[in-house]
């Protein structure tokens, strides 16, 4: 367990039993062991797609061992048009994400407007708990805030689902 008796986040998706789900909303993040890659990524438009590299060592085993428990892991993106460049980094390094055992859409902005969303990204296992991410106006993480309030989970769930509903597959969303 981390502090506050929230578990870390590995755990959380080794809880996982069904089903986890991933609602992203931001155009920018500035997390910090992605520094470098996006920055290359803006130097040479090259992506780390090599999913067992260092780069992804924190995340693709961890996939790869939830999916193979027969969770289904998937991944929606509401994405404001024209991209960011923050964006075009993530939507170049989603093969890897796919090739783990990730289903990933992605939603424009545009086509988000009636559907009632968190106020903050999400993960959301086996639509039980929700893991709420916190980050600054210019995409810096602030912290997490765990929840099993069962109106926040349904007001996720409803959330995912719609986006995912009219979500576009990644292998046909350009940016």
């Amino acid at each position: 367990m981390s502090q506050n008796g929230v578990p870390d986040f590995t755990e959380l998706l080794r809880s996982a039993q069904r089903t986890a789900v991933h609602l992203e909303m931001r155009d920018v993040y500035s997390v910090g062991e992605e520094a470098d890659s996006f920055e290359h990524f803006m130097r040479t438009g090259e992506a780390d797609l090599d999913p067992d590299s260092e780069f992804w060592q924190g995340w693709t085993p961890l996939v790869r061992e939830t999916v193979g428990r027969g969770v289904v892991v998937r991944r929606a993106r509401i994405v404001s048009e024209p991209v960011t460049d923050y964006i075009r980094y993530e939507h170049a390094l989603t093969p890897v994400n796919i090739a783990v055992g990730e289903q990933v859409r992605w939603l424009p902005r545009r086509q988000a407007s009636d559907i009632a969303l968190p106020g903050n990204d999400l993960w959301l296992i086996d639509d039980r708990l929700v893991l709420f991410h916190f980050f600054s106006g210019v995409g810096d993480w602030t912290g997490h805030e765990y929840s099993e309030d069962p109106a926040a989970v349904e007001l996720c769930a409803s959330a995912f689902e719609a986006v995912w509903e009219r979500g576009v597959d990644h292998e046909k969303f350009t940016v």
